[in-house]
């Protein structure tokens, strides 16, 4: 925990410094969500299709979503949302004829959540 999830767009996988954010969403999300960067999980997902409004061409797709143990206010969700937003705004380049549609979701780890760390 957090848990990070980045669904995005095939179409940005030469514009979009994946490990640049991730490097700094690490520290962000700690910062704001008061856990230890060490804590911190992101896996990225290429979507190789996405289909926006109409399906005209032209649209890109990037989505993050974080999962937090439970106890964070609505304040600090809100807040991280938009410096997460703010963030992958600097790390995704314009692409030529591209829409990039940004989004960030923060949600709370269920109840069943659980945890295990092997070496």
């Amino acid at each position: 925990m957090p848990h990070i999830t980045v669904d995005y767009s095939d179409s940005l996988t030469d514009a979009f410094d994946r490990h640049g954010f991730a490097r700094e969403l690490h520290p962000l999300t700690a910062d704001i969500a008061r856990t230890a960067v060490g804590n911190c999980k992101t896996r990225f997902r290429r979507v190789e299709e996405t289909y926006v409004a109409e399906g005209a061409p032209g649209h890109a797709v990037v989505h993050v979503e974080i999962t937090l143990l439970p106890g964070r206010t609505d304040e600090v969700k809100t807040e991280l949302s938009q410096a997460v937003l703010a963030l992958l705004r600097t790390r995704v380049k314009p692409v030529p004829d591209v829409t990039v549609h940004a989004s960030v979701d923060i949600r709370d780890l269920g109840p069943a959540y659980r945890k295990h760390v092997s070496a």
